[in-house]
């Protein structure tokens, strides 16, 4: 290995770790507030990535279809549970069951833009609202049960959704055009305008998200959540509006990372489970806990990916996630059982 590999490795790594950076953050940020362990994370890459194409390709994506369904079933649930006496937040459950789906509705079908940016928001605003509707109808329920519970229900929801994702998309590989067809020379070294996208979008976005969570009152509530459950329910915070929030953002986060890939590598329907799982292991360096130690983590596991790819391209995947291993046996030691809250 010379300079120049080197240098084209770690360009590819920053790339990866951005990624699974942002799917780190999601992970960390579902399960500090909820409790859940979201294996469906990736499933909001490839939703966002292939509905795109469709959009592209002049065709109606079939996830519009899972959105209105998702909002019909939602809208019922909570009807249903209204009628039988029960609190219903009709605001939230209108503005993710009523309003979105039915912006969605009208720009695919009716506006249908040309342009790949205006292609793009309609993606994002047909998939941020399934993370959300999801959670109403598949957590909320079972906001009280155990962690081990709650991570049986993510193994389902993500075969599901796997399953969902080869009936919609079939199981050819997609593509999408670059953001930017830019092409730099760096003391040798070619770097793709697009690569240049996905890492500035990727600290942008990092960069949002620690203004909301410092600044905004939303973002306070929502670290309140996260710090304790019980407290935040005390001082008015409702949790079940705060999952619904923090799985809005996990899945607009997915759907983001789903368009930056898309240009760069062909999207599956089942490339999202390796995607999440990676980032899982980023997250897991953080404890689950710790979005600075998550981010870092991330950026080991892209530059790990990357150099394992030289070296030794069939275990490259074995390799990074190996790395869990002695992660966990050092948490072992220096963590304390704790109890959960009543």
């Amino acid at each position: 290995m010379n300079l120049e590999i080197a240098l084209l490795l770690l360009q590819d790594g920053l790339v990866n770790g951005a990624i699974y950076a942002l799917m780190a953050l999601a992970l960390v940020l579902v399960f500090s507030v909820t409790r859940v362990i979201f294996i469906a994370q990736g499933e909001f890459v490839v939703f966002g990535a292939l509905t795109l194409v469709a959009l592209q390709t002049g065709k109606t994506p079939a996830t519009l279809w899972l959105l209105l369904a998702l909002s019909l079933a939602c809208l019922v649930v909570e009807a249903w549970r209204w009628q039988r006496g029960g609190l219903v937040d009709w605001r939230s459950a209108l503005v993710w069951a009523a309003l979105l789906p039915a912006l969605a509705l009208l720009f695919t079908l009716f506006v249908r833009p040309a342009s790949l940016l205006a292609q793009a928001a309609i993606s994002l605003l047909i998939v941020t609202p399934l993370g959300p509707l999801l959670y109403r109808l598949a957590y909320r329920p079972l906001q009280d049960a155990t962690v081990l519970v709650l991570l049986i229900v993510s193994v389902a929801l993500h075969g599901v959704l796997v399953g969902l994702g080869l009936l919609f998309f079939g199981a050819e590989g997609s593509r999408t055009p670059a953001f930017s067809g830019a092409q730099f020379n760096w003391a040798g070294i070619p770097v793709s305008g697009q690569s240049l996208v996905v890492v500035g979008t990727a600290a942008c976005l990092v960069v949002a998200l620690y203004v909301f969570f410092e600044r905004s009152m939303v973002g306070k509530a929502l670290r309140a959540t996260a710090m304790n459950r019980i407290g935040a329910r005390l001082m008015g915070i409702p949790p079940a509006l705060a999952g619904d929030l923090s799985f809005g953002l996990a899945a607009l986060i997915g759907a983001v990372s789903g368009l930056l890939i898309a240009p760069i590598t062909t999207v599956y329907y089942d490339t999202g489970f390796l995607i999440g799982l990676k980032g899982f292991v980023a997250a897991i360096i953080g404890a689950l806990a710790s979005y600075p130690l998550a981010l870092g983590g991330a950026l080991l596991v892209g530059l790990l990916e990357a150099f394992s790819s030289f070296w030794a391209s069939a275990y490259k995947e074995v390799i990074v996630f190996t790395l869990i291993i002695p992660v966990l046996w050092w948490r072992s030691l220096h963590s304390h059982p704790v109890e959960d809250e009543e």
